[in-house]
């Protein structure tokens, strides 16, 4: 991992931002004093499960997978989040609590990276990304409500068809015993579905 300049990472924050709200102009330029921008090599850990989860990521370039270890050793893949997508433990993240999962680079990946401190001294300076936060926070968990739904009601096949035609660019970017491991199959499985529907 190492630092990045942030102008340009924080400019496309601020497009990200607006698209979902109007920020005062000279309102934006506070905001690079309050993000770290880092950049993460491939399978480089942002995250790391038992430990204190003190920050939130905005991805700026690349894709991150957010996982725990099953008690039999197995990683499960919970999520994965790509250009401007938020990502961290979100409960973690409210009181610098230990993380119960890791998030690692699938790709090299830039991110700007905000502190549960620093996001309330932002706030506090700038009011109006409260609803711009609420909103994030709500598609999240929106998000993970369909999952959810789509895990119980779907049949291995649908699961998969729905992915390829919701998620596209997740197929051509996550290597497959991830996708397999966030769908809830096995490599083996996986890789029978895609000679099945490919053919």
């Amino acid at each position: 991992m190492h630092i990045v300049p942030t102008s340009v990472a924080i400019q496309q924050l601020c497009t990200h931002i607006g698209n979902y709200m109007s920020l005062p102009a000279n309102k934006t330029s506070l905001l690079e004093s309050f993000f770290d921008q880092r950049s993460y090599a491939k399978k480089e850990l942002l995250l790391t499960e038992g430990q204190r989860c003190f920050e939130k990521f905005f991805i700026v370039k690349g894709c991150v997978q957010l996982s725990y270890l099953r008690q039999d050793g197995t990683e499960q893949t919970l999520d994965f989040a790509l250009e401007n997508w938020w990502i961290s433990d979100f409960m973690a993240f409210a009181h610098g609590g230990i993380s119960q999962f890791s998030i690692r680079a699938v790709e090299r990946t830039e991110v700007l990276a905000i502190s549960a401190a620093h996001q309330h001294a932002l706030l506090e300076q700038v009011p109006e990304l409260h609803a711009y936060f609420h909103l994030m926070f709500q598609r999240a968990y929106a998000a993970s409500q369909m999952r959810l739904r789509y895990l119980y009601e779907f049949s291995k096949e649908e699961l998969y068809l729905h992915f390829l035609r919701h998620f596209p660019a997740f197929t051509q970017r996550v290597p497959q015993y991830l996708l397999a491991s966030f769908l809830g199959f096995t490599p083996v499985y996986l890789s029978e579905l895609r000679k099945k529907f490919v053919s």
